[in-house]
């Protein structure tokens, strides 16, 4: 008579045990992988169409933004409505793309600037007969005389700092398609952290 095993002692058949831990190695770096790809997605996703960093170099926004001031730009925004006037814009120098330029717009499309005695006057519907335009944000005057009337998709953009800027005065106005997006803030140094905001310039402006 043959002796019977019962299934709880009956002996097991040993594992392959380079197998496994080959299995284990597998799938840790599939984890890993994965991981890594949804990380470097969403940073692609964030750096390329929601936000850019720049560095400001130069002083032809003083006292507004620093020179090696670190920002943030936003480039979500322009594409729900048109820019402001008033807002801080980076944007791709239209005589030569490779370099950005940081500046203030102050003309809007359809309108007329006038720069005249260190002042600078806005032309448009509801003020055909131009109206002085305010920037308690500047110590300066604006030098130069100029007049420029705006097309569809064309601004006028100055720096913060008009004796030492190069900006609409000197190269002409800035086509919308070279706009790369707002600043929304100073980032670095940590002490000059902000928030831009857009002034206010009264009604019809």
């Amino acid at each position: 008579m043959h002796a019977q095993l019962d299934s709880a002692t009956r002996p097991r058949k040993p594992r392959n045990i380079v197998l496994v831990v080959f299995v284990s190695i597998v799938i840790f770096i599939y984890d890993v992988f994965k991981t890594v790809t949804t990380v470097l997605g969403v940073a692609f996703l964030i750096r390329f169409f929601l936000i850019q960093p720049f560095y400001v170099s130069g002083q032809s926004m003083d006292p507004t933004f620093e020179d090696n001031q670190y920002i943030i730009v936003d480039q979500v925004s322009y594409r729900f409505h048109q820019p402001d006037r008033g807002d801080v814009v980076v944007f791709r120098y239209p005589k030569n793309p490779a370099f950005s330029f940081i500046k203030r717009i102050i003309g809007l499309p359809g309108e007329t600037v006038l720069i005249h005695n260190g002042e600078v006057t806005i032309f448009n519907k509801q003020y055909p007969d131009g109206t002085k335009l305010t920037e308690p944000y500047i110590p300066y005057q604006t030098s130069g005389e100029v007049r420029m009337q705006l097309k569809d998709g064309e601004f006028f953009v100055l720096g913060d700092n008009r004796p030492n800027s190069s900006d609409s005065r000197s190269w002409g106005v800035l086509n919308r398609s070279f706009v790369i997006g707002k600043v929304w803030v100073v980032l670095y140094p940590f002490d000059q952290f902000k928030t831009v905001h857009t002034p206010s310039y009264g009604k019809g402006l």
